[in-house]
């Protein structure tokens, strides 16, 4: 596998197919297994793993759970250089498929190996596996995430494609999500609960890159043309694709009031509803469970409003819901899963359409330029969204060391004053309600509609 520069097309080559064979739909969509396990594990299990098992304040928690990600943010755009520069057998995408997910799978269970007791080594060592791991997931993410732009050059295409990805993603969130607490429990809670939750995230990790390896082998690659010579050069171009630069925007800003709630579901679930036994497994099925079944209204949606409208509708239903959750002590637990389960909704519909629109922004820009850069953009997409969902909780984290959060090395959470019971509960509904409402004010100028994609692509390419 050589990493050379890009090369225009040879004419001769045929484009992608407009309707995708179902086959490569499920095999795509297999990757976000890995995507959705090490996008929601950490998010909603590390912090607490820091504080409460390890012993780490919780501001000190929240800063090594974040720099590690925001390692991403120079690595991203990198890793989709090199992959759009890639030449293989297997194309330029799919060899870091299975190359980079294992090595995310192997270092994943690194990460909760506690190779030293509670104490600085410990939280030195979580924070190397993971800035690890996060690099790992880079070369597996930006070129999985570059895929569906060179899969198929149809509009409405590429939301079918996503459909069918958040699909997976809802049921790799729903397993790893709620399944984790679960596996701590059984595996002795603690470090050896923790150890166990590492190897069962692993096995779901190698199983989805894998099968997105596999499942994508007679999937067109696209055409690979000539790129910008640099890497600054090509960011340039990425900063100067407007509809790009406002979907980013708004993204990176939702991505951290997302992780905002994963992060904060564990202490919600001990601290708000006193249910730290079954809450988190409950609140995460009412979350991911509903978001599966509606799939195909969403899809729908997206036709008849378009999606740039339907995203901003599902962003105001996450962002109503979480707000409404703010009421969660005075309200019975059965209203709270309701309204988490709307929350749920509402999130399915932001990835839906968010990553619908991702492939429409990188064809204008094909068409716009001549060059096919898809890595490239990806990698800047991929890089702002993983800063997000690392900036979600080390957000939440200071709250908690703001309203006094105690911590504990026992494996179990420390009895909390009222101030910091209310941090919990501020941190988990009214912050990501905030960030998730208020991003959409990114978006007002976005107009990459069906018909200005298809006048760019009638043009004359930019010289």
């Amino acid at each position: 596998m050589d990493a050379v520069p890009g090369t225009r097309a040879d004419p001769s080559e045929s484009p992608s197919p407009a309707t995708l064979p179902r086959r490569v739909h499920a095999g795509y969509a297999l990757g976000s297994l890995a995507t959705g396990a090490f996008g929601t594990v950490p998010g909603l299990v590390l912090l607490p793993y820091l504080t409460d098992t390890l012993g780490v304040a919780a501001g000190l928690a929240a800063l090594l759970v974040l720099l590690p990600k925001a390692w991403d943010v120079l690595v991203n755009p990198v890793a989709g250089r090199i992959s759009d520069r890639t030449r293989s057998r297997w194309g330029a995408r799919r060899p870091y498929l299975l190359g980079g997910g294992l090595a995310l799978a192997v270092l994943f269970a690194a990460i909760f190996a506690a190779p030293f007791p509670p104490g600085p080594a410990a939280a030195g060592y979580v924070a190397l596996a993971f800035l690890l791991t996060a690099t790992a997931f880079a070369f597996f993410q930006v070129p999985y995430v570059a895929m569906p732009a060179e899969l198929t050059d149809d509009y409405a295409e590429r939301t079918r494609l996503m459909t069918w990805r958040v699909a997976v993603l809802a049921l790799a969130i729903l397993v790893s999500g709620a399944l984790a607490p679960v596996v701590v429990a059984a595996g002795g809670d603690g470090v050896s609960g923790h150890r166990w939750l590492g190897l069962f995230v692993a096995v779901l990790i190698a199983v989805g890159a894998v099968g997105a390896f596999r499942g994508t082998r007679s999937a067109p690659a696209g055409t690979v043309l000539a790129s910008e010579p640099s890497l600054r050069a090509q960011l340039a171009v990425a900063a100067a694709n407007r509809p790009f630069r406002l979907l980013l925007v708004c993204f990176v800003v939702q991505a951290a009031g997302i992780a905002t709630v994963l992060a904060g579901v564990a202490y919600f679930a001990e601290h708000v509803l006193r249910d730290p036994e079954t809450g988190a497994t409950l609140l995460f099925a009412c979350f991911v469970g509903p978001a599966l079944l509606v799939m195909p209204l969403w899809s729908r949606a997206g036709a008849r409003l378009g999606k740039p409208r339907a995203f901003a509708v599902a962003s105001l239903i996450f962002a109503g819901g979480a707000l409404a959750l703010a009421a969660a002590p005075v309200l019975p637990a059965p209203a709270v899963y309701l309204v988490v389960a709307m929350i749920g909704c509402g999130y399915a519909g932001q990835q839906v359409f968010g990553m619908a629109m991702l492939p429409d922004c990188i064809g204008y820009d094909t068409a716009r330029t001549g060059r096919r850069q898809a890595g490239v953009f990806t990698g800047v997409w991929t890089a702002g969204e993983t800063f997000g969902l690392a900036l979600g909780p080390g957000i939440y984290g200071l709250v908690l060391q703001l309203s006094g959060y105690v911590s504990s090395s026992t494996g179990q959470a420390a009895a909390q004053s009222g101030t910091a019971r209310a941090g919990v509960l501020v941190g988990f509904t009214v912050l990501p309600a905030l960030l998730v409402g208020l991003a959409l004010l990114a978006m007002r100028g976005y107009d990459l509609t069906p018909e200005r994609l298809a006048a760019a692509s009638a043009a004359e390419p930019e010289r």
